[in-house]
């Protein structure tokens, strides 16, 4: 295997995740020889990347994004790119830019398999990653020249309240302190002082929310009810605005509701459980009222706002989403899971294909060898152990991810090839 080495390596980050893990990153890979720089779109990337060694403040129209990047790859002499996610405007052009130019195009995203893992991928993530065209038994076929056992994620990361704690002062940065960047257009339609007014209102409320849950969560769990789980995500998010055949959430709320209440048996509920960063910006308890009376099943439909799904899904019957990775904990288990969007996880060897009333007439159930063996094929390519936001997340992270960027063979040929960087075997960390 060639020396791990960043030497004649030029990486250009542009935007990561709230808080200082891109400036991190790029810390490393200056100790492993290369060159870093770092584009700022707002106030929040500048704060976020102390220093400012080798930043660059973009802060002209939008519109002037692709020229100005293609200027900066020539006059840097960039080998590399590093972004977090690839669906919003300056990260689709900067893919497309970076594939003509022949660069190595480096992808961070929530884990696959969160929250005790972060994904890192070549050329694309979630719809526009390579494991959308991969089958589980291409997949198999590689495992069985792999011998390494992957151990379990730890207990706890503690990253739900960073995360919330960063995306606040994020947006705070933006909304106060942002003049210099006077062409910033952000990647959602929400205005960022009602962004900022979400954050911090959901961070003062986290522990009246957290009574709220756990109250909902009781009250199905001593039901005595069967029940089947919807999984929410949030409107905004690029999975669901990209790899989806949905404009809004209410569209797939309706679509649940109608099935549910023409394949169920009458005896059965069902419990959507919303994503534990939403909101409220989209009024989903009214919403689900709404659509539950027009269906006639107001009596049997429930609302967890957030919080952790094991609980829920110890007594769930089967489980729908459009393309949330918490199917994946679902899969784990063994049940039945009808997805609507694109997503890496929809195989056709473990995800149902059935009609929505047909599924929750006589779902499906899922091939867990398959499920189990492409879960293994994750952990041992694109699944990192750590996360963003928490010091102790990022620790773990950067002590694997930095060499697998510096490698030639992204996660997957790495692992067929046999040129992956060693992996770690424990997870304690301190």
């Amino acid at each position: 295997m060639a020396a791990i080495d960043g030497k004649d390596r030029v990486f250009l980050f542009l935007q990561g995740p709230h808080g200082p893990f891109f400036w991190r990153l790029g810390r490393m890979l200056r100790a492993a020889g290369a060159e870093v720089w770092r584009v700022g779109f707002n106030q929040g990337d500048g704060v976020f990347w102390p220093g400012r060694a080798g930043y660059i403040a973009f802060t002209e129209d939008q519109s002037a994004w692709p020229a100005r990047l293609e200027a900066l790859v020539a006059e840097k002499r960039v080998t590399d790119i590093v972004l977090y996610g690839d669906t919003r405007f300056v990260h689709a052009e900067a893919v497309r830019i970076a594939r003509a130019a022949g660069l190595g195009i480096h992808v961070f995203e929530e884990g696959y398999l969160r929250p005790y893992w972060v994904t890192y991928e070549r050329g694309g993530s979630n719809g526009n990653s390579r494991l959308m065209t991969m089958s589980v038994a291409a997949m198999q076929k590689v495992l069985a020249d792999a011998e390494r056992d992957i151990p379990e994620a730890p207990a706890h990361w503690g990253d739900m309240r960073h995360h919330v704690f960063y995306g606040a002062l994020y947006h705070f940065f933006v909304m106060f302190l942002n003049r210099r960047y006077r062409g910033f257009k952000p990647h959602r339609a929400m205005p960022v002082t009602k962004e900022f007014r979400l954050y911090l209102q959901r961070l003062v409320l986290m522990p009246l929310l957290a009574l709220e849950r756990r109250i909902a969560t009781l009250r199905i769990k001593h039901g005595g009810f069967p029940y089947h789980l919807a999984l929410l995500q949030l409107e905004h998010d690029s999975s669901f605005q990209a790899h989806s055949p949905f404009s809004t959430m209410t569209d797939f709320l309706d679509l649940v509701i109608s099935g549910f209440a023409e394949g169920a048996a009458r005896h059965h509920h069902l419990v959507f459980k919303a994503h534990p960063l939403e909101d409220g910006r989209v009024p989903l308890r009214a919403e689900l009222r709404h659509l539950a009376r027009l269906h006639g099943v107001e009596k049997r439909v429930h609302y967890v706002r957030g919080g952790k799904l094991a609980a829920l899904l110890d007594h769930a019957r089967s489980a729908v989403t459009v393309n949330s990775t918490a199917a994946q904990q679902v899969l784990w288990r063994g049940l039945p899971l009808r997805a609507f969007g694109d997503a890496v996880f929809a195989k056709p060897d473990f995800v149902s294909t059935q009609g929505v009333a047909e599924f929750f007439t006589r779902p499906s159930r899922p091939d867990n060898r398959a499920y189990r063996d492409y879960r293994r094929y994750l952990l041992e390519t694109s699944q990192v152990p750590g996360g963003f936001y928490s010091a102790r997340g990022r620790r773990q992270l950067l002590r694997q991810v930095v060499d697998m960027m510096l490698i030639a063979d992204d996660p997957y040929d790495a692992l067929a090839r046999g040129t992956a960087a060693p992996r770690q075997q424990l997870f304690a960390v301190k």
